[in-house]
């Protein structure tokens, strides 16, 4: 069966504002208040709790990796208590994957977000049964880039995986599609359109409506 994996941070949801809030929690904990704005660092929000707390630490000073790895526990606590009050679906997303799942296509989620995160996520926001399949980051013993990260979404999805593909917003995902072999599109409505226009994958998508046509012209 064809099918279609998607991304989940920046990809189908803009969860930016959430996990900003989470590490602001972290900071405040510290006495150095907020460290992150929204406006400016929704981009780097989406790459993961690491990345944020490194670069909010590196406003205050250098950046130490046992206060990280500290804080990140600290952080994922706080997030799974308030992970959907700014959270939305991009515009288009759900109406995007009942028309592939209408068309015969599987459909299923490769997230390195951690695999209870994801799920409380998604049924919070009452997706999750949408997806044939969701691997997290600590589904398997390895995440993406590691294309059996893909490749294991596609096949609990019921689905080929020479027959598929990953819609994502990164580098990290239009490099996991090229090490699984299979075409990328990323989306361009999220943070940082410049760069992910850069990437060269295989398509892009400026609009969730687009998508369906895409897919087609990629893997039929």
């Amino acid at each position: 069966m064809r099918t279609v994996i998607f991304d989940l941070d920046g990809t189908l949801a803009d969860t930016s504002g959430d996990l900003i809030a989470a590490a602001n929690h972290c900071f405040r904990g510290l006495g150095h208040g907020d460290l992150l704005v929204h406006a400016d660092d929704a981009a780097i929000a989406l790459t993961g709790g690491r990345a944020m707390l490194r670069l909010g630490f590196s406003r205050v000073g250098q950046v130490d990796e046992s206060l990280v790895d500290a804080q990140y526990a600290v952080l994922i606590a706080a997030y799974a208590e308030a992970i959907a009050t700014h959270t939305v679906l991009y515009p288009g997303a759900m109406d995007a994957v009942e028309a592939l799942r209408t068309a015969g296509y599987a459909v299923g989620i490769a997230t390195n977000k951690p695999a209870a995160l994801a799920e409380t996520l998604l049924r919070s926001l009452g997706v999750r049964d949408q997806f044939a399949s969701m691997i997290g980051a600590d589904t398997l013993q390895v995440r993406k880039p590691d294309p059996a990260h893909h490749i294991e979404a596609v096949l609990r999805a019921g689905g080929n995986p020479a027959q598929s593909l990953l819609v994502g917003d990164t580098i990290t995902d239009r490099d996991t599609a090229r090490n699984a072999g299979v075409p990328s599109v990323l989306v361009t409505f999220g943070p940082g359109r410049d760069v992910v226009l850069a990437l060269e994958s295989d398509a892009t998508i400026d609009r969730f409506a687009d998508l369906p046509d895409v897919v087609t012209r990629l893997i039929g």
